[in-house]
């Protein structure tokens, strides 16, 4: 059993990917992060394409983090996603195309899970049809999730408990995990992964530190959380 949530580190600060990207994963690709992403804005394609061989020379699994939502662009955003070679796509809504696009290419594809809109995203419906929508995209084959859940427009800690608790599958709860507190929820509700960008950059677990400082604040309490849940659990 899991004693806790993994990390997705994104390079990523106010949904654009830093223009840095690739000199702050080396800095920072010794810690014990294995999993890393980006957003399609913010980096010329062959850049992105230099980050992605960087994280997998590092032995990282890689992602990227797309926020559209029909679904000639959805199918460009695969299309992106199979030509940098990241091993997972988040995000997009999903559509069959789509789905056939990346299984063709070895894609993972991890679509949101709702009705998501607008720019920054929102998250709409009940918790019941949030997971009623998740399950149908699994008879079709989805077995990973980017759910938006501190972006849902009632109770996103409620929905995440529920979506984790109902759908079984790799979940993973994106954005807005930017304080201690929020990760100790991460690890009461337990989904597969979570993602975190702004916070890193922010500063927001060392203030005047670096990202790497910061990133380490969050490593070495995540690493001590899941030692915890190991004792109370062994």
């Amino acid at each position: 059993m899991r004693n806790g949530p993994n990390l997705i580190v994104m390079l990523t600060h106010d949904d654009v990917t830093v223009h840095n990207a690739l000199e702050i994963f080396e800095s920072c690709k010794d810690l014990d992060v294995q999993h890393w992403g980006f957003k399609n804005v913010g980096l010329p394609v062959e850049q992105m394409k230099d980050l992605v061989a960087a994280m997998k020379a590092a032995g990282k699994t890689t992602y990227l983090e797309v926020v559209t939502y029909d679904e000639a662009s959805c199918l460009k955003a695969a299309g992106l996603a199979a030509a940098c070679g990241v091993d997972v796509l988040m995000g997009t809504r999903y559509y069959d195309s789509v789905q056939a696009l990346l299984k063709q290419n070895h894609v993972t594809y991890s679509p949101f899970a709702g009705k998501v809109s607008g720019s920054p995203s929102i998250l709409e419906g009940s918790n019941e049809e949030i997971i009623a929508d998740a399950k149908a995209m699994m008879e079709k084959g989805v077995d990973t999730f980017d759910v938006l859940a501190y972006r849902h427009v009632v109770d996103g800690e409620k929905l995440a408990y529920d979506f984790c608790s109902a759908v079984k599958a790799r979940v993973c709860i994106a954005g807005s995990i930017s304080s201690y507190e929020r990760i100790g929820v991460m690890f009461d509700i337990m989904p597969w992964a979570f993602t975190m960008g702004s916070a890193l950059f922010g500063k927001r677990f060392v203030e005047n530190g670096s990202f790497r400082d910061n990133l380490i604040a969050v490593v070495s309490y995540m690493r001590a959380m899941t030692s915890k849940a190991a004792i109370v659990g062994g």
